[in-house]
């Protein structure tokens, strides 16, 4: 089975690198990270390089798609190569997966027109716009195609999907091993449940991101 981990310049780097770990994990697995081109490609804030080992191109059919987010998915998700990369791929994928705003860009290559779908939550409204139907689970299955919410819960996609493809069983043993019982200090981790104030200052923030646009 061949997991493809698709990279692009402004990623955010734990939406790849966390399911890796644990996807890398399933028995039999081939893991590539793919890009444009082959060569380092960095993340978000630009302190981190991952080495994309194989092009587009190299990569068209693999089992296992996954697509990260990070703030400029929002351009990534414009680059024809990538759109017709992923609806290639798709073609032949037993299952096409998200993490964070990762979905827009399925959402660009006409992925998710009609499936219930999630993101970050900062971007419900432009997943819509791509003609999915926003949810606010963490973790959402529509047929083949799995999407995450914000960076985070991309762990949690790959559990799921591990114990979907190689039984309970080994899920449960990746997560032993890997040792995810996440006990976090604060309990901010949605905008349900975190401070009112702070929610309403990164929409506030977001609203003005894209009225500058």
């Amino acid at each position: 089975m061949q997991i493809a981990v698709l990279l692009y310049p402004g990623f955010t780097s734990l939406d790849a690198v966390g399911p890796y770990e644990l996807l890398a994990r399933l028995p039999g697995a081939e893991t590539v990270l793919v890009a444009r081109e082959t060569g380092p490609v960095r993340n978000d804030q630009g302190s981190l390089a991952l080495v994309a080992d194989r092009s587009l191109a190299e990569v068209p059919h693999p089992d296992i798609v996954l697509v990260p987010g990070g703030p400029d998915a929002r351009q990534a998700m414009h680059d024809p190569e990538i759109r017709a990369w992923l609806r290639s791929a798709d073609e032949t994928s037993a299952w096409t997966t998200s993490v964070c705003t990762g979905s827009l860009l399925l959402g660009a290559a006409g992925l998710l027109t009609g499936r219930r779908a999630t993101t970050h939550w900062l971007a419900y409204e432009e997943l819509r716009a791509l003609g999915a139907e926003p949810t606010g689970e963490r973790v959402v299955f529509d047929g083949k195609y799995v999407t995450a919410a914000g960076v985070s819960s991309g762990i949690d996609m790959a559990l799921h999907l591990l114990g979907r493809i190689a039984g309970d069983e080994t899920a449960q043993t990746v997560q032993l091993l890997t040792e995810y019982d996440p006990r976090p200090p604060y309990d901010a981790g949605s905008p349900d449940k975190a401070p009112a104030h702070l929610v309403a200052r990164w929409r506030d923030t977001r609203t003005e991101q894209l009225a500058g646009n």
